[in-house]
Order: C-alpha cells, then sequence, then structure tokens
C-alpha cells in the first residue's frame, strides 16, 4: 500500500491477518513526535475492557479444560484441546456477556483460544509474514517488531508483568522440552513452524524476562524473486547456477541477519532434480522444492539431564552415510564442521554451506584462522563464495561480493556491489573458476560466458512472469535440465508462465 500522509501521521501501511482464527487489523503509522514507526493491533470486536474480562478468565478456563503442554505439539490433541476450550469459553461468555450474539461469540472464543492455547496478543505478529523478528524486551515497555519493509517498529502490545512472560517462555519451553527457571535462565527453542525462539530471565537480562522470536519464513525466497528485489544481478546469478550446474562447491559468508541461508535457500532451486539432497541445519530455515529428493536433519539440543545431544558434526558424518549428491550445511562454525564440509568435498560431493564473515577476504581469514583453523590451502576446494550484505540504514540486502578462490586459498572478487548508485560491478575476470568450469563441464571461456547470459534470459523471463514461488521455480529449472530446447523456445517468444506450458 502507498504511504498515505493525515496531519502529522503517515500511514505507512495497512493490511489484514488472520491470527490462528481470529480477524486482526494492522496499522504502521509514523507520528511527528516519534523517531520509530509504530505497529498497532486492533481485534475487531474486542474491546480493551472486553479483553480485560477475558483475561481474568483464564483461571476458570485452567480449571475446565486442563491441558497437558507436552502434548501440544500432537495434532490430535491440539485438534481435540482447541475443540473442548472453544465450547467451555461460550459457555463462559454466556456466563459473563450475556446476550452475545453467534459472530460476536465466535470473535471472543477466538480470541480465548490463543490466550489459552496460543501465544495471547502474539499470535497477531506470529501471524504476521511482513515480519521478520518478535521482541518481548521486559514488561515496562512495548513489544518491538521488525518488519520487512520498513524495519523495526514498535508496537501496541505491552505485557500485563514479568510473570506473563516468564509463563510464555515456560509454556515454549515445555511444548518441546526445553527448561527454564531461576537455574537454567537462558534458552533456545523452536516453535513447530520452524521459528526459533530465545529467552532469557531477570536479572541476566537486566530490563527484565524477554522473549526473542526469529520467524520462520513461510514463503521462502528463491533467486527470482533476489534477482526481482535487486539483491542480486541477472548475471551473477547466472553465474551461480553455472557453478551449481557443474557441481562446484559454494560458501555463503555474511553479518547476522544479512541473507546467508535465505541466499542458500534461493540458489536451491538450481539443483538438478537427479541428485540426492542431505541438509544439515541447527534450525530448520531451509524449504526446497518438493519435487527434489531431499533429506532435511536438525541438530538437538541436550535434555535437562545432559543427555541426547546430536550435533551438526553428528549430522554431517551422518550424512555421508547415506550417498548425498548434495550437502547443504546450515552454518559452519568448529574445526570438526569444517574438517567434515573438506573431507565432503574431497570425496565428490558438491556442497554449500554458509559462515559469518563480512567480506570475501573476511572469509578466509575466518575460515583458515581458529577456531576453524582450515589449512589455506584446502580453501581451494571451495570454486567460490558469495557475500551477503544487509544496509540497515537503507532497511535492504544485497550480494556484496561475489568471488572466486585461487590455488592458494586466496579469494579474488569477480563482482562488488556499489553503495552509490546500487548496481553490482565487475572487478576482474574469471581465471580459477573458469578453469574449474571448463574442466567439469567442458566449456570454452565464450561458451562459458553464453551460458550465464542465457540463464540470466531466463531468470529474468521467470521475474518479468513473478515466477518466485519456491515450487514453481525448481519447477522451471527441471524442465531446463530435462528439455533446455523447450524452456528456451519458451523464454525466447515471451509466453507468460503456466505450469502448463512444459506438460
Amino acid at each position: 500500500m502507498a504511504d498515505v500522509k493525515s496531519d502529522d501521521v503517515k500511514i505507512l501501511d495497512h493490511y489484514s491477518l488472520n491470527a490462528n482464527g481470529l480477524h486482526v487489523e494492522v496499522d504502521i503509522k509514523q507520528t511527528g513526535a516519534e523517531f520509530v514507526p509504530n505497529y498497532e493491533v486492533t481485534f475487531p470486536g474486542i474491546g480493551i475492557a472486553t479483553k480485560l474480562l477475558l483475561l481474568s478468565l483464564r483461571s476458570e478456563m485452567v480449571t475446565m479444560t486442563p491441558i497437558d503442554p507436552s502434548r501440544i505439539q500432537i495434532k490430535e490433541y491440539l485438534d481435540d484441546l482447541t475443540k473442548r476450550v472453544q465450547s467451555a469459553s461460550k459457555i463462559l461468555i454466556d456466563k459473563y456477556l450475556p446476550g452475545t450474539t453467534g459472530d460476536t461469540k465466535d470473535v471472543l472464543s477466538a480470541y480465548m483460544v490463543n490466550m489459552m492455547i496460543g501465544f495471547g496478543d502474539l499470535e497477531a505478529p506470529i501471524a504476521d509474514e511482513h515480519l521478520e523478528e518478535i521482541a518481548v524486551n521486559g514488561s515496562r515497555e512495548p513489544i518491538w517488531v521488525f518488519h520487512k519493509r520498513i524495519g523495526w517498529c514498535k508496537s501496541n502490545i505491552k505485557p500485563p508483568n514479568e510473570e506473563s512472560i516468564y509463563d510464555q517462555a515456560e509454556s515454549i519451553g515445555r511444548r518441546v522440552g526445553r527448561e527454564i527457571n531461576n537455574l537454567a535462565p537462558l534458552m533456545d527453542a523452536e516453535l513447530a513452524d520452524g521459528s526459533r525462539v530465545n529467552a532469557t530471565l531477570f536479572p541476566i537480562s537486566q530490563v527484565g524476562n524477554t522473549i526473542t522470536i526469529r520467524k520462520f519464513e513461510r514463503n521462502p525466497w528463491t533467486m527470482p524473486a533476489l534477482v526481482k528485489n535487486g539483491t542480486v544481478s541477472p548475471q551473477i546469478a547466472g553465474l551461480i547456477w553455472l557453478c551449481i550446474q557443474n557441481e562446484i562447491s559454494l560458501l555463503i559468508s555474511g553479518g547476522t541477519a544479512s541473507g546467508k541461508t535465505s541466499f542458500l535457500n534461493a540458489s536451491s532451486i538450481f539443483f538438478p532434480p537427479t541428485r540426492r539432497i542431505i541438509s544439515v541445519e541447527e534450525t530448520k530455515e531451509l524449504t526446497l522444492p518438493k519435487l527434489y529428493q531431499w533429506i532435511s536433519m536438525l541438530t538437538r539440543q541436550p535434555n535437562p539431564e545432559g543427555k541426547g545431544q546430536v550435533t551438526l558434526y553428528d549430522l554431517m558424518i551422518n550424512a555421508l552415510r547415506q550417498r548425498p549428491d548434495i550437502m547443504l550445511v546450515g552454518e559452519v562454525r568448529t574445526a570438526k564442521d569444517a574438517e567434515t564440509l573438506f573431507e565432503a568435498i574431497h570425496t565428490g560431493h558438491a556442497v554449500y554451506g554458509t559462515i559469518h564473515a563480512d567480506n570475501a577476504q573476511d572469509t578466509v581469514i575466518r575460515m583458515t584462522n581458529p577456531p576453524i583453523e582450515v589449512p589455506k590451502i584446502m580453501m581451494n576446494a571451495i570454486g567460490g563464495m558469495i557475500v551477503a550484505f544487509r544496509h540497515r540504514t537503507r532497511g535492504i540486502r544485497r550480494v556484496l561480493e561475489f568471488g572466486e578462490i585461487l590455488k592458494t586459498g586466496d579469494a579474488n572478487v569477480l563482482y562488488r556491489w556499489n553503495m552509490r548508485n546500487d548496481t553490482f560491478a565487475q572487478l576482474s575476470d574469471m581465471t580459477r573458476l573458469s578453469e574449474t568450469i571448463a574442466l567439469y563441464g567442458g566449456l570454452t571461456r565464450k561458451e562459458i560466458d553464453d551460458e550465464v547470459a542465457e540463464k540470466a534470459t531466463i531468470l529474468n523471463w521467470m521475474t518479468k512472469y513473478n515466477v518466485i514461488d519456491v515450487d514453481n521455480a525448481g519447477f522451471v529449472v527441471s524442465n531446463y535440465y530435462k528439455n533446455r530446447e523447450k524452456v528456451l523456445d519458451i523464454v525466447k517468444n515471451d509466453v507468460p508462465y503456466t505450469d502448463k506450458l512444459f506438460k
């Protein structure tokens, strides 16, 4: 929605949500007196007095519908519990709000379901696909949210007290077998939808009890989507596609929240559908096209007794025993992780992973110094690297650099983003990477350039016709591998996309 200005209030966005069955209206406003935008949530049909009354009925609801938190993850139990809570809530509404009509009763019942077995007022921001992060910073200030387009906003949702935040964190922990209390005041957990949760308790957190939710991306990024929003140029994306097609291993680096894993996910549409893919992650962030043979594995934290831990290293070793063609590694952090990654490359697997580093040269330094400490000469097993960058002030993400790894293990930056004019400039010609593509793909330098241009043209066509869904994008690329001429003919004739084009 376009920005609308009214007096000293600027409406930045307005939309509706369905928060677990409850209709929600969202307004994002910038006022002259505020330094950050306001994220305002309203529940049509539920006034402040009504909300306070419903909250006061919580203990009575618990008596009527006892809840076993350890079973909430079980779908059958949750479905049955939802029906029982809906039934009990309508009984209480009739008791305390006599004369409430059917539609209004349904709205109030949905709110009570969210309050009892959901996340209360947090259900609205959790359901908002425009948000990346939700931050509860104690009970003395409103909840903050990070909007994908606008950035950090202060919401009109405020926890009633510190106990309510503690109860929320404890409830999340119980659902996934995690513990948080005064003896264990830090908790990392994962919601059923894949969202990551971190919680800390006072006095470890001096502002009070906190909860931070990094939301799982329900609509994962694909390369055409990144081309469309300017994150990467079609030419760089086409070169990455050619690398993946020829099973050249790549490393994606960047700072926190720079989009490393999103870029890894976006690149996955280039995998040939005839490959067996195994991913290892600490939390579930990857979503690959459904047509792939893909095995997803996640690490596991130890239980309260310190048993049952499964590390990334354990998963990587196990993955090598499952005959993968392609391995995806969520993040390389330790020497063992790196050792196994290079072992996978040297035994003939294409490996794609992420690491924290700010640019191409820093990536080499990070990989070759403690704690990872890979011998520099081993770095040449990686064909190239992509550096993801998040410009916080402008609220955009870009590929900062794309480079190749030379035989010496050093990085040679081929492309770099120019912040002044938001373009991607070529800094140098390929040497080692073109040699590798020539070796494994049998292509001359001219043929490499032609292949990159061809793939860039296909990506531009996908962008033009909004083929950015992960399954549709993967479907087009898979058809390219199966019948290249047919796909090129469709693109050359600028035929609008439908899946029937390839049948």
